[in-house]
């Protein structure tokens, strides 16, 4: 697929901000008429949906580079700016084009480029053309563009559709009130999202769905979506120049794997132990950025404080090397970091002690022998010395508040418990130990576990019911996210789709914290479990594994196939004996997915042998497990 993601998604972004043509060489059609790709400065309007994208992508420093000098909401008070070109970037809607309207009538700004992330309707084009006649302005619209770029890119190999994808949420597409219109605007959303990911990568791909679901749905609309596009020669987004030039060194067309959420509903609820997961699970951390409030009382208080943010993106190299690391050995990974910042800083400050530079003094100039040479080395990596306290700092942060919620919710032995329930491996009499503890988690951290103990536990009696919701009332648990569940239990067994199956022999305790504790860390674990991690695939990961290896698994052999560059659906025959495996694939969760699900697929990525592979995961939402519990919560209340 050639480039990332992310990388694609950034070079259209800067292509868009500094007024280039995406077919074309660009005229800049300023206020000077000069034809020159330089961006010129301009004030960047845009919405809640194009902010969210641009964010995780592009820093204040970096749209400066790119001659943006003013940042705003559309929707906010602007002040006119007359001699000032302005790039707009907002979703077509009613309100947002209404607005835009507003300001060419008042000539807010000199020009007016126009990018819309989905295609805009042609009535609200019609509403903007009108607007410039009427304002006498038609030239100040110096363009208007769809962009295709209804995604967010997180990562390099990671991207969601929404920041908080209410409208397209697992509660929306399963409540029982849902109407057959508001199904089908969620779904073409969901293809309108998917269709801007491949614009972005200018590839086509083979789609794999199960039958009888959500996903089905996006697939067949997603295949007709494409197909469309081919057929019309002038509006053909696949083919461009940089699309043909990749085309001829591609011979691998990437494998769209698109799956329900109703797949696997424990993974979301799972306590995690891996440091990106951890942060998700227990902080605030969006599209890329963490908030951090001083205490762990201060973060269950609902008070205007907002915290200490944090970017952590892909250029921070500590975060890329250990976000899939279990949390012991990410706080052994910080606690060494400070220690080598320490010995480097000690270098530096002992250097100046020796050549008599702490003193101050002119002679000292003249006294200067080989140490010159040693402290022009050292003080040239002054800058890179403080970025790397900078970024100790950020950790050292971080894996203080994790420690923190670790403590004082037990979250090491709800993971060990939730890992042996999903590998059969724990009994009734353990389960009901934990839940009873009053010292033990929150009830959310009760109600997860028991949830997974009901999904993964094939045959649940009713005494044991009982006894188990008459603990988690005594705990002050809400028991709605368990009558969804017990229901979607039910639908499952009679559902042609098999049940899930979890691997994986359960973590195993290894010796304590030798090094933290040797040396006096500042990060006291004593009470916290360390644990060695067992690799073990999730049921995302085993399907993934039989499409993209063409395995003969009985989970996917129902699998629909869609490929939308072909003129008739393939005959089943062929299919089957054409065992070609897929280096590329992108998968796709409908109705939110998680970072666990997200690691357990980079884990399998990096341990295959054989053709390197490239996975890129995909959702609706990232979903943590309070988001996930109360969507849960909502639907167990429709139901009983």
């Amino acid at each position: 697929m050639g480039s990332t993601i992310l990388e694609k998604q950034t070079a259209t972004l800067k292509k868009m901000l500094t007024l280039q043509s995406s077919t074309s060489t660009t005229k800049a059609n300023g206020p000077l008429g000069t034809a020159a790709p330089e961006p010129s400065w301009k004030i960047l309007v845009y919405d809640d949906a194009g902010k969210d994208i641009i964010s995780p992508l592009l820093s204040v420093r970096e749209l400066r580079d790119l001659g943006v000098t003013l940042h705003l909401n559309l929707m906010s008070e602007r002040d006119s700016i007359s001699d000032v070109s302005a790039v707009y970037f907002t979703m077509p809607v009613l309100e947002h084009v209404k607005r835009i309207c507003e300001d060419i009538r008042k000539q807010t700004y000199d020009m007016y480029y126009l990018n819309f992330i989905s295609p805009i309707p042609r009535e609200l084009l019609e509403m903007i053309a009108s607007a410039a006649v009427e304002a006498n302005c038609v030239q100040q619209i110096a363009k208007v563009f769809d962009q295709y770029g209804n995604l967010i890119s997180l990562d390099d190999d990671l991207f969601v559709l929404k920041k908080k994808a209410n409208e397209i949420s697992y509660f929306a597409l399963n409540s029982n009130e849902v109407k057959d219109t508001q199904m089908d605007s969620m779904i073409d959303a969901i293809v309108d999202g998917l269709f801007s990911v491949f614009v972005t990568l200018s590839v086509i791909p083979i789609i794999r769905a199960p039958r009888n679901n959500a996903a089905e749905l996006v697939a067949e609309r997603l295949d007709k979506r494409i197909r469309d596009n081919l057929r019309d020669p002038r509006n053909n987004l696949f083919t461009s120049d940089a699309s043909l030039q990749q085309s001829q060194f591609s011979f691998q067309r990437p494998l769209l794997i698109i799956l329900d959420r109703n797949l696997d509903v424990a993974t979301p609820l799972h306590h995690p132990w891996t440091y990106q997961a951890l942060v998700h699970d227990v902080l605030d951390y969006q599209l890329n950025c963490v908030t951090v409030q001083d205490s762990a009382k201060d973060a269950t208080q609902k008070s205007r404080h907002k915290g200490k943010s944090f970017d952590l993106s892909s250029r921070d190299k500590f975060w890329n090397a250990q976000k899939g690391s279990p949390f012991p050995t990410v706080a052994e990974a910080v606690q060494e970091e400070l220690e080598n910042y320490k010995n480097s800083e000690e270098d530096v400050k002992r250097l100046k002690h020796e050549m008599g530079l702490d003193a101050e003094t002119d002679e000292t100039v003249y006294l200067l022998s080989d140490n010159t040479v040693k402290l022009t080395s050292a003080m040239t990596s002054l800058p890179e010395l403080l970025e790397r306290k900078s970024n100790i700092n950020l950790h050292t942060n971080l894996a203080t508040a994790l420690l923190e919620r670790i403590k004082a919710r037990r979250l090491d032995i709800f993971f060990e418990m939730e890992e042996k329930l999903m590998a059969r491996r724990s009994t009734d009499e353990s389960l009901v130990e934990l839940l009873s503890d009053p010292l033990a988690g929150n009830p959310e951290d009760k109600m997860r576990l028991f949830l997974i103990y009901y999904v993964c536990t094939p045959h649940v009696t009713d005494a044991q019911v009982k006894q188990f919701t008459e603990l988690l009332e005594k705990s002050g648990c809400d028991m709605a996210p368990f009558h969804h569940i017990r229901r979607w239990k039910t639908f499952s067994k009679t559902s042609p789709v098999q049940q899930p199956q979890y691997g994986g022999g359960g973590p195993v305790a290894v010796q304590m914290f030798s090094k933290l504790m040797n040396q006096g860390s500042q990060f006291v674990m004593e009470g916290v479990k360390n644990f060695a991690v067992k690799k073990h695939d999730l049921p995302i990961t085993r399907i993934v594994d039989g499409l993209m290896e063409r395995k003969s698994l009985t989970e996917v052999e129902e699998y629909r196939y869609f490929d939308p560059k072909a003129i008739r659906a393939p005959d089943p025959a062929t299919l089957a004996k054409n065992r070609q495996s897929y280096p590329d694939a992108i998968v796709f969760m409908v109705g939110g997915g998680c970072f666990m699900e997200y690691q357990n697929l980079v884990d399998y990525k990096n341990r295959s042998t054989g053709t390197a592979k490239r996975i890129t995961y995909g959702c609706t939402e990232l979903l943590n497990a309070e988001s996930f519990l109360h969507q849960l919560t909502m639907l167990g209340k429709q139901t009983h």
